[in-house]
């Protein structure tokens, strides 16, 4: 097998494999004199069918059998030849007359074109300088929790008199169509909330002005567009026993409160508040700071792309956008651009994008930064709880399918790997109100005041534009993730 470089155009590169005739024969030789001991011809004993034989009635197949294995040895060479790292899948091409070279006539002669990865340097890691924006809790934003969960957590009481809007009526319910009974029309012991439109409409309504004791029937259409189609703009009926009637009471913020809500008392059920608002404070906090890690990294670098990563990346943008458009769902900073201007724009986007992704995954490369089979297995688990139903289905669909659990991989490398240059890096915190962290204007990150211990990160951060996204391949993926600007 010969291997001779073609061209050699910045990033691209096109190797010419050959592979003689002679080779591929006595490559097939070798094949037909290890299968033929192990064929169960008709004619022949097992085990005794002549190489002849075998020669002659299965060699062609044989032959183009091989061909796919020297094909994908011919790739590996090159790249080991060479000492490049394919940035994109290959392109095979130029197998000229296959007939012939399955004939033994000719020689196998193929190109191999393809995108490399850039070399580059990974700058120090600690010179990196990164800032966070740091909010705490403040006791007027634990107080209107509270007061939000004590009205969801709304109790009432049996009242005397007649329902009224606001009020529960605790009762049995039997619904019908044309006088029989449907599938889930029935309920024993219902807690309905006049107003609260969980019912469909008119349901609750017809309630207003019943009391305890009261059998009644109301009648009701399901909507046009009621989920269950049997029933979906159907008149029916509902046979309603009331058994109770309650009046909303003032939910005090207190022990008894939190008591209803599993907790001990008001004590732990504000601490509770207080660590669930610095938890999602610190969800932004980690997303600012990832953003600051990604603009200086974007700072630090500067180095050819491969062409083909780029394009597949802007493909990817502007198929969204153009789907965007049609819904009617155009982003405001892009009205009014012509199609040229926004191409340009996004570009910039696509480059961006996977600079940073090849940045990251060599900075996770060199950090041996690793996703354990415990953690993809528990993404996949996730990822999976998003079908209700389905979590057996979507499991094995990932399993089976690797390129999937490649997409399920790559988020999570990412995090991975901003994790590992956090650590390493400068970060200094800052303090910063709430209105200041949840802003999009990061100049308050510059006029905040320094603290001295930062808060708890969390796992999870709120999405930020295309252009401050950046999704690290693994080491072994050549292709970062796709994004698009929202």
């Amino acid at each position: 097998m010969n291997i001779a470089e073609k061209l050699k155009d910045g990033l691209n590169r096109i190797y010419t494999i050959t592979v003689t005739a002679s080779e591929l024969a006595v490559t097939l030789e070798e094949k037909i004199q290890s299968l033929a001991p192990t064929m169960n011809i008709k004619g022949f004993r097992k085990g005794k069918v002549p190489v002849s034989h075998v020669r002659r009635t299965y060699g062609k197949s044989i032959m183009a059998e091989m061909l796919n294995d020297i094909v994908q040895e011919g790739v590996d060479k090159s790249y080991a030849l060479n000492n490049v790292r394919p940035a994109s899948n290959p392109e095979i091409a130029d197998f000229g007359n296959i007939d012939a070279v399955i004939e033994g006539k000719a020689d196998l002669v193929f190109d191999v074109s393809m995108d490399i990865l850039p070399d580059f340097e990974i700058v120090s890691l600690e010179t990196l300088e990164i800032k966070r924006p740091i909010a705490s809790a403040s006791d007027d934003e634990v107080q209107t929790a509270l007061a939000e969960i004590a009205k969801q957590s709304q109790a009432f009481e049996t009242k005397k008199g007649k329902a009224k809007a606001g009020d529960q009526v605790i009762c049995n319910f039997l619904g019908k169509l044309n006088g029989v009974e449907f599938e889930g029309g029935r309920g024993e012991g219902a807690s309905i909330v006049i107003g609260s439109n969980t019912f469909i409409p008119g349901f609750e309504d017809a309630l207003v002005g019943v009391k305890a004791g009261d059998e009644t029937i109301i009648n009701v259409t399901f909507p046009a567009e009621y989920a269950v189609k049997e029933l979906a703009g159907k008149p029916a009926t509902f046979g309603i026993e009331v058994m109770d009637v309650q009046s909303p009471v003032e939910t005090k913020i207190d022990d008894a409160l939190a008591t209803r809500i599993g907790l001990s008392d008001l004590a732990s059920l504000k601490e509770a508040v207080k660590t669930d608002i610095e938890r999602q404070f610190g969800e932004i906090s980690r997303q600012k700071a990832k953003r600051s890690l990604l603009d200086a990294l974007d700072s630090a670098y500067s180095f050819d792309l491969p062409a083909k990563m780029v394009a597949a990346e802007f493909d990817s943008i502007w198929a969204q956008i153009e789907a965007d458009k049609k819904q009617g769902n155009v982003d405001p900073d892009d009205e009014g651009k012509s199609d040229e201007d926004l191409k340009a724009e996004y570009t910039k986007i696509a480059e961006r994008r996977v600079r940073l992704g090849l940045v990251l995954a060599e900075i996770g490369r060199v950090g041996e930064v690793t996703i354990s089979d415990e953690e993809l297995g528990q993404a996949l688990i996730r990822e999976a709880s998003r079908y209700p139903g389905q979590e057996r289905q979507v499991y094995d669909f990932f399993q089976k399918n690797q390129q999937m659990m490649a997409q399920l991989r790559a988020p999570l490398y990412e995090e991975k790997v901003v994790d590992h240059i956090l650590q390493k890096a400068k970060v200094s915190d800052f303090a910063v109100t709430r209105a200041e962290l949840e802003s999009d204007d990061d100049e308050v990150v510059a006029e905040a005041k320094p603290v001295k211990k930062p808060a708890k990160a969390a796992p999870k951060a709120k999405k930020a534009d295309a252009a401050d996204e950046a999704v690290a391949a693994p080491a072994k993926t050549t292709k970062p993730k796709k994004e698009t600007k929202k």
